[in-house]
């Protein structure tokens, strides 16, 4: 009889998550014995909760709001890109020892490479809005894909200038413009990111004007409710080649999947399709 695997997502709140849509789609499509749900972790009962997962024989769970950064301090080991990015959100349970990463630059970069045709990352100037930690993990990950030069802009400066400090091993690697300037900083850029909540439903509009993007460029929004933003229909509207972001949570969700069952699984229209209805 093949083993149980127990696995979830913790927050608080918790209910929102499509998490469990994702991974029980994966669980039967590759025929495991195995659940996921979402486990509702208040702040104060972190450590106590965690530990009970860890006792009950779960294999690992995902981490979201409130407890992306406290959850740190209860790793046995964290992954190196999690240390940089400030915070975990995939945790492995081995011998009762808490492993930490982060899959969110993962799931960034294989949503681009998913969806275009031939993007290629080096030597490209990418361009970035917001400075909080989705922003961390895709400018370390575009890093790691050999970007050439990543322009930050993000409605408190300061923030984006201690976030190109902390991550920016190469002093003009990450350059911050003012926000003000948004729009004419996108002038050479290859590659447009909303790493912002402007935009998404119930949250302020994005202001921004796509003029000076060359005709080559890629637009990505991260933010996937509603999946075609303003910024997106923006991009359709000049022709440029855009990518939305459901596909980033989905393929943030498959090295996740690996450490607790074993398998890399896929991204299908199938799923795709029910996430984002």
């Amino acid at each position: 009889m093949s083993e149980f695997i127990k696995a979830g997502v913790i927050g608080h709140p918790i209910k929102h998550s499509k998490s469990p849509v994702i991974h029980n789609y994966w669980i039967e499509k590759y025929g495991f014995e195995g659940a996921y749900k979402t486990i509702d972790i208040a702040p104060e009962n972190l450590k106590s909760d965690v530990q009970r997962l860890v006792d009950e024989g779960y294999k690992g769970f995902n981490v979201t709001i409130p407890h992306k950064e406290s959850i740190m301090q209860l790793c046995d080991d964290v992954a190196h890109n999690a240390k940089v990015i400030g915070a975990v959100n995939t945790v492995t349970i081995e011998d009762g020892k808490l492993n930490g990463t982060n899959t969110d630059g993962y799931g960034f970069i294989h949503n681009i490479l998913g969806n275009t045709a031939d993007f290629e990352f080096e030597g490209k100037r990418a361009a970035i809005l917001g400075a909080g930690g989705a922003t961390r993990a895709i400018a370390s990950a575009l890093i790691g894909e050999q970007i050439e030069q990543i322009v930050l802009l993000n409605r408190t400066k300061e923030r984006a200038e201690k976030l190109a400090e902390d991550i920016a091993f190469v002093s003009d690697l990450i350059i911050v413009e003012d926000w003000e300037n948004r729009s004419a900083a996108l002038e050479g850029v290859d590659l447009l990111v909303n790493a912002t909540s402007l935009g998404m439903d119930g949250q302020a509009p994005l202001d921004i004007d796509l003029s000076a993007l060359p005709a080559s460029a890629l637009v990505n929004d991260i933010v996937y409710s509603p999946l075609e933003t303003q910024l997106l229909k923006d991009a359709k509207a000049r022709d440029l080649q855009y990518v939305t972001g459901i596909g980033m949570l989905l393929h943030q969700a498959r090295p996740a999947f690996k450490s607790w069952f074993g398998v890399l699984p896929d991204v299908t229209d199938e799923l795709t399709n029910m996430v984002s209805a």
